[in-house]
């Protein structure tokens, strides 16, 4: 409990303290290298914004691209099963083919006449009701044999179909990847340009400005009476989540990564409900679409909560008002205000 009141009394102190120490006067990204530029000069708030937009876009891309290569690793997983498959039934059907072919030979050594026929014609009645049953057994099994060669063969036209159909299905998450890739490459690139125009104290004066946004919004949001109670219990589960994103601390973001040494937002929260023994959805999209929903006031330590309103970001909730999240590039798993940026909903994966 007491760890949890530090926490959330580290974050309030260092977003206060940024809200103090703003000067009053505004400032503006660097001037035009020269008087025929003709683009316009930004307050350094336009600017802040214009980052997080491409930061949020590329974000939102990242899960697009995750969702992508998840869905890759499945459809080859499948494949390569389907593959398996497809050989056992080729083995299958060549050993009953060759058992159709001993039936075959068998009945050629007997001059071609049925059982029946050559049980009739041995003249010994006995013999005839001896073999009656065995007679019967024989065109039973050969009747299952080819019973089994004709399913063998269904099931292997359907491996076939669904092997080719999963291949077509690769392809396109393939290309899928690719222009996520791109575009959360595109976007990260834009957002460091930015940045890196604007002066040391500018970019100093930036940094300061994200974190007076955030204050803004987590005070507004503890205002609002939505989290009823601030000091809710964490099921075991939970708290083992919780102390494997916490000790996640200080690492870096990294699209796209799961650790052990650097994470995407997703990236944290899946693998700490795994370590927790809950597996959940990669992405932050999947978590909010498949995970169970809660109310914020219900809210408690290791539920998920989501945000922005493409489901684009996620954050482990730690109670106390606070979150633990992998924000973006440029920046390290830290801990958050969990009203800082606009709540879409929150989820709990052991509910």
């Amino acid at each position: 409990m007491y760890r949890r009141h530090c926490a959330a009394a580290a974050i309030t102190l260092v977003c206060a303290m940024a809200v103090l120490a703003s000067p009053v006067q505004a400032f503006a990204a660097p001037a035009p290298p020269s008087p025929a530029a003709d683009r316009p000069v930004k307050s350094l708030e336009e600017v802040r914004q214009e980052i997080d937009g491409l930061y949020r876009a590329a974000g939102s891309a990242t899960d697009a691209y995750n969702l992508a290569e998840e869905k890759t690793k499945k459809q080859s997983g499948e494949i390569v099963k389907l593959a398996q498959a497809i050989v056992e039934g080729q083995a299958k059907i060549a050993e009953l083919k060759s058992r159709a072919g001993a039936q075959a030979r068998e009945e050629y050594r007997n001059a071609g006449l049925p059982p029946g026929a050559r049980l009739m014609l041995s003249g010994d009645p006995q013999l005839f009701l001896d073999g009656i049953g065995r007679a019967q057994q024989g065109q039973k099994a050969a009747k299952g044999l080819l019973g089994e060669l004709n399913r063998t063969q269904e099931d292997l036209q359907t491996y076939t179909q669904d092997a080719s159909t999963n291949w077509t299905k690769l392809e396109a998450n393939r290309v899928k990847q690719a222009k996520a890739k791109k575009k959360i490459n595109e976007q990260i690139a834009a957002a460091k340009k930015l940045e890196s125009q604007l002066e040391k104290k500018e970019r100093a004066r930036l940094l300061q400005l994200e974190q007076e946004a955030e204050y803004k919004s987590q005070s507004a949001w503890l205002s609002s009476g939505a989290l009823k109670e601030i000091n809710r219990g964490a099921s075991a589960s939970g708290k083992k989540a919780v102390a494997f994103a916490t000790a996640k601390i200080g690492l870096p973001y990294e699209w796209g990564a799961v650790g052990p040494k650097s994470y995407d937002c997703s990236g944290l929260t899946s693998q700490a409900w795994a370590s927790a023994g809950r597996p959940i959805p990669r992405t932050s999209q999947e978590q909010w679409r498949l995970l169970p929903h809660i109310a914020i006031k219900d809210m408690r330590p290791g539920d998920l909560i989501i945000y922005h309103s493409d489901a684009s970001h996620v954050g482990m909730y730690i109670g106390d008002g606070a979150i633990v999240h992998a924000p973006r590039p440029g920046r390290d798993v830290t801990l958050a205000g969990a009203g800082s940026m606009q709540i879409l909903g929150v989820v709990r994966p052991d509910s």
